[in-house]
């Protein structure tokens, strides 16, 4: 689990840093419960519901935010872009085209932080806390908020996994997209921690908005990890009605470069993370962190694989796709054995 300062075993109860894990168990639960009670449905149009964005593309849809194919940028520093969180959605605003040509899935963050806003429902960590944590007696999952990481004990995050030490790989990103000049010693590069991120949310735009977003921020372990993945399966959920969850196996994008249902990408995508023996309905989500989310709604499966592959290494982190379709062939090959 930690590594740098000093060294402590991972264990079953480790709280990791969930990464985009975030968008589908935060955001797309949260949006899909506001479409489950009628108060906006997935056609809604965003420049409807955030009036600030009046002027953008009016076909650009919950829909389209869910499920990446909004045509909006996959990432921007934020932090660079925006003098102060309240100006993130003026900076969003400014990389979004009038009328972008959308003919494929392209990832993207920009798109749940809209999400997030589109809920209109107040603090995303306070929200996640009335209406998902309280009600399935979560204890472990939670937001940490920038302003009271630097002070959390250490006995208190002896439980919760390290990430990278410092904002190497956005430095560097933000290095290769043109956002900063070599050796980045100026011109915001401030803004990057350097210390061994632990206790606080790795994704610096997340950290930046305040310690999380519609696209990032959430910790937890994988048991409560499993009690929120149950609530996207029909004869399991208690948060949505049952015909709600459909919507994370409908294929939305078919024909595209991705098959994707709302906030999800579904098995039957080329090289999808699930490996060669899920449903093809199937429905993931991966974390930049080392976290990984599969749901087979068939055999009402959950698979669940949290890492910390940022951690205590060099850059460029390893890319563990293999190590996740192997443990998913092997979980499959023992759960057929015992059923």
């Amino acid at each position: 689990a930690v590594v740098e300062p000093k060294r402590i075993e991972a264990r079953v109860d480790t709280i990791y840093d969930l990464a985009s894990l975030t968008k589908v168990l935060v955001t797309g639960l949260l949006v899909a419960k506001i479409v489950d009670d009628g108060q906006m449905t997935l056609e809604s149009s965003v420049r409807d519901l955030l009036p600030e964005f009046a002027e953008i593309d009016p076909q650009i849809t919950i829909r389209k935010l869910g499920t990446h194919v909004s045509g909006i940028p996959p990432w921007i520093p934020l932090y660079l872009c925006a003098p102060s969180r309240r100006d993130v959605p003026k900076a969003i605003r400014e990389v979004i085209q009038v009328n972008p040509t959308i003919n494929q899935v392209e990832y993207s963050d920009l798109n749940f932080i809209l999400l997030d806003g589109c809920r209109r429902d107040g603090r995303l960590d306070l929200d996640f806390e009335f209406n998902v944590a309280e009600p399935l007696g979560l204890k472990d999952t939670f937001f940490v908020a920038s302003e009271i990481s630097k002070v959390l004990k250490n006995a208190n995050r002896r439980r919760i996994a390290a990430s990278e030490k410092g904002n190497g790989f956005e430095k560097q990103t933000c290095i290769e997209k043109g956002y900063l000049q070599p050796p980045a010693t100026a011109g915001g590069s401030d803004m990057f921690r350097h210390d061994v991120i632990w206790g606080e949310v790795h994704d610096n735009n997340a950290y930046f908005m305040g310690g999380g977003a519609g696209h990032a921020g959430l910790f937890s372990t994988a048991e409560e990890v499993f009690k929120i993945a149950q609530q996207f399966l029909p004869n399991y959920t208690t948060l949505l009605k049952p015909k709600t969850c459909e919507l994370f196996r409908t294929n939305f994008t078919p024909g595209m470069n991705e098959d994707r249902s709302f906030a999800f990408q579904l098995a039957s995508t080329p090289d999808s993370t699930a490996g060669t023996k899920m449903s093809p309905e199937s429905f993931g989500h991966l974390g930049f962190t080392g976290t990984s989310l599969w749901i087979d709604p068939v055999k009402e499966r959950v698979f669940i694989l949290l890492t910390n592959r940022t951690h205590d290494r060099e850059l460029p982190f390893a890319n563990i796709n293999s190590v996740r379709r192997r443990f998913h062939d092997l979980a499959i090959e023992h759960l057929d054995r015992i059923s």
